[in-house]
């Protein structure tokens, strides 16, 4: 196990956490940005599987949240508003009149205090932030943990833990952009995922929730048994043409379910399993990913990468049972996804 530190850009530092299978977490204390991610295939090629820009100074300007710690609120907020206790808070409206990921200056946007550490068999970085009470419209201060940890079982465990000195929104997430084939080597057309969910959140125009949730039957969101992602980008569906031809959606976990997620690449033999203890996830396919951005591994294009936000439903705020965002007074937010990497079996 071992940690590397790395001064970057703008007096930023780069994290590189390695561990005995030779798998490697790069991370910056900016934004808690994953920046890379190499893991082996089924041959032992370690290459990257998600998305990173080539100049770490990109990363201010990054529209796409590549690889970035999202909150207060990850998703979108209708209209940029939401109510507690019949006291009103205005939001940034940043995506039109909607307000997403946290607003521009949210947690993708810190300078996270970090400690790296590490112990037998794990090697990480915990970050630290207080978010001050009123900060981006929200209400309350709030103190932040998140961190990463490196197992010598190919696991990154992403912990996030939390508490407000008063009632407000909180739910974080991780916007990393997997791409298994490594390196960038194919879009994510042929990625075959499965997912643990019988319901997913209808979208409108806007990608705002219309507060009806779907059954995923007979649909091409029906990931239960496992599908390509390109039978939900070449469908007809509605719900994927509002999404750009693609997924953009929030699915609602099965909670008897311990391995929500798992996504399979059949040319290089990589598997990831995802596990949380968040109630849902939002799938999205990069339909609307900038094109031409300078990455590690050439230029970006769309479904270049696959995003799997674990995280509650920002449509709690305005409709009735969806898994809530709201976070109490003093009330600890804690909560934990793993991704695991490993190889089919040929």
């Amino acid at each position: 196990m071992n940690i590397d530190i790395q001064n970057t850009v703008n007096n930023w530092k780069l994290f590189t956490l390695t561990n005995q299978q030779n798998m490697s977490v790069s991370l910056l204390n900016y934004g808690g940005i994953i920046t890379a991610i190499n893991v082996p295939d089924r041959h032992n090629n370690i290459e990257n599987v998600v998305l990173g820009f080539k100049n770490h100074a990109d990363y201010t300007q990054n529209l796409n949240f590549l690889g970035a710690i999202i909150g207060r609120v990850a998703g979108r907020i209708q209209a940029a508003t939401f109510a507690i206790e019949d006291q009103s808070y205005r939001l940034e409206a940043n995506e039109e009149a909607h307000h997403l990921h946290g607003g521009a200056g949210g947690l993708h946007q810190v300078i996270w205090t970090a400690a790296p550490f590490q112990t037998e068999d794990t090697v990480g970085v915990a970050l630290s932030h207080t978010s001050v009470d009123g900060e981006g419209g929200y209400p309350g201060t709030v103190e932040i943990t998140v961190t990463y940890t490196l197992t010598n079982n190919n696991e990154l465990i992403v912990d996030y833990v939390a508490t407000s000195d008063k009632n407000t929104a909180l739910t974080l997430t991780n916007h990393s952009y997997f791409n298994l084939s490594g390196n960038i080597g194919r879009t994510i057309h042929d990625h075959h995922v499965t997912i643990a969910s019988d319901e997913f959140i209808e979208l409108d125009n806007e990608l705002i929730p219309t507060g009806n949730k779907l059954e995923v039957t007979h649909t091409p969101f029906d990931f239960r048994t496992g599908q390509l992602i390109a039978d939900g980008i070449d469908s007809t569906f509605s719900q994927n043409i509002i999404a750009s031809h693609g997924y953009d959606h929030y699915f609602i976990l099965n909670p008897q379910q311990q391995e929500a997620i798992y996504v399979k690449d059949e040319v290089s033999g990589r598997v990831m399993t995802i596990k949380t203890n968040q109630p849902g996830v939002v799938m999205y396919t990069a339909n609307n990913l900038t094109e031409g951005l300078e990455l590690t591994e050439g230029t970006s294009k769309r479904y270049d990468g696959i995003c799997f936000e674990t995280q509650a439903s920002p449509a709690s705020l305005h409709h009735e049972g969806f898994p809530t965002v709201r976070l109490d007074a003093h009330i600890p937010y804690d909560k934990q996804t793993v991704f695991s990497f490993g190889v089919l079996l040929d």
